[in-house]
């Protein structure tokens, strides 16, 4: 397994969280300024049955474009895409995005195994895989999928996550996974400068 790819240019972040994670990304996705070039890709398990608000909740917070994704349009760099409830969101080559009714992965749809899977393969050493709070195991594999590529694998401390089982079940499967508090991950987002890197 190579190290996590800090040399490679990032070109999407892929963002797994459950129970807390709408106030952990509150503190994460406001940090990313006008001119953040990778594409963000956000995976929340939120009631399947109900509208999801999250688009509107961080248009108000955020500098950069966010919305739900769509099935079949492509990848926006700088931009902020949350999968519909109740669809799987995954990256098919293009890159674009493609939504799933498929069966619930780890109780979930979306599940962010499944986001974080397929964007491995489309984007390889250029991923950066991100594992919040939450209450079950989902993100684990996927984040496993992406340091298989060489992708670089982040994890909340597990004892600064409202809930821990998410991240503490992504480090049983990615020991190698840079562990961080909130802050910390805001830090490294902040300075991720990707697409400015030869």
């Amino acid at each position: 397994m190579r190290t996590a790819g800090a040399s490679a240019r990032i070109d999407a972040v892929v963002i797994g969280a459950s129970a807390g994670g709408i106030e952990a990304l509150s503190v994460l996705l406001p940090v990313l300024l006008p001119g953040f070039r990778a594409a963000v890709l956000v995976v929340v398990h939120l009631p399947r049955e109900r509208p999801s608000l999250l688009a509107d909740i961080f248009t108000q917070k955020c500098a950069v474009p966010v919305i739900e994704a769509v099935d079949k349009e492509p990848v926006m760099p700088g931009t902020i895409a949350f999968a519909p409830p109740d669809y799987h969101l995954l990256v098919d080559e293009g890159p674009q995005l493609s939504l799933s009714a498929d069966a619930l992965v780890n109780f979930s749809r979306p599940s962010v195994d499944v986001l974080f899977e397929s964007a491995a393969d489309v984007y390889g050493t250029h991923l950066m895989g991100i594992i919040l709070t939450g209450g079950n195991s989902d993100g684990a594999a996927g984040l496993e999928a992406i340091r298989r590529v060489g992708g670089m694998a982040v994890v909340q401390q597990p004892e600064t996550a409202q809930t821990s089982l998410m991240p503490a079940s992504a480090l049983q499967r990615v020991p190698d996974a840079q562990a961080l508090p909130l802050d910390g991950i805001a830090t490294l987002l902040r300075t991720l400068n990707p697409g400015d890197r030869p």
